[in-house]
């Protein structure tokens, strides 16, 4: 019974350091060696962190839009590196020059005048994933985020929470509350 007890416990605290991960020692240490102009480790952190930018910036940006602002995010990145007073931070602070970034873009963008209905087009092969895209885009900004690296970006929830620096309790009720709201928006309600 005691080991059983004993297995159950350690069980739960690996549950626990899982629910609410933090930057391994790895991303630490690249963060540092980055910062002290290593760019093979900030390499390894563009590719650690590509997906999570894309992610934010696809819930926000126009898909044509997103790849050039991912690379304007990392070279902002890169220039500002110096800057970060806590190299743990480093997901949280990048996901927030992605979100400036994303705004940026739009208050450099030119201003565009709508289609109207005699001007048609074909619909893009993907229409309905391009359809559930824009859904997910209409929805909070926390739920759209999340939704958009778990279901286009492939992250796990422990994953988003430690690229991103949220809890992974905040996470999965980003993730469960989207997921609510993009039914009811798929069902017409």
């Amino acid at each position: 019974m005691l080991a059983q007890e004993a297995t159950i416990r350690q069980r739960w605290g690996e549950l626990l350091s899982a629910a609410n991960p933090t930057p391994g020692p790895d991303d630490l240490a690249l963060v540092i060696a980055a910062r002290d102009g290593d760019t093979r480790a900030f390499g390894q952190l563009y590719s650690r962190y590509a997906r999570m930018v894309h992610g934010i910036l696809l819930a926000r940006l126009p898909h044509d839009a997103v790849e050039d602002v991912l690379q304007d995010v990392f070279l902002a990145a890169l220039k500002q590196l110096r800057a970060l007073r806590q190299p743990g931070a480093f997901g949280g602070w990048l996901a927030t020059i992605a979100r400036n970034r994303a705004n940026d873009f739009y208050r450099r963008s030119a201003p565009s005048s709508e289609l109207t209905d005699k001007v048609s087009r074909p619909d893009p092969p993907h229409s309905e994933a391009a359809a559930v895209l824009e859904k997910i885009r209409g929805l909070p900004d926390a739920y759209r985020e999340t939704l958009i690296l778990r279901l286009v970006e492939g992250m796990t929830g422990p994953e988003i929470a430690a690229r991103t620096g949220l809890t992974h309790g905040s996470v999965r009720v980003n993730l469960h509350r989207g997921m609510k709201m993009l039914k009811e928006c798929l069902e017409g309600r």
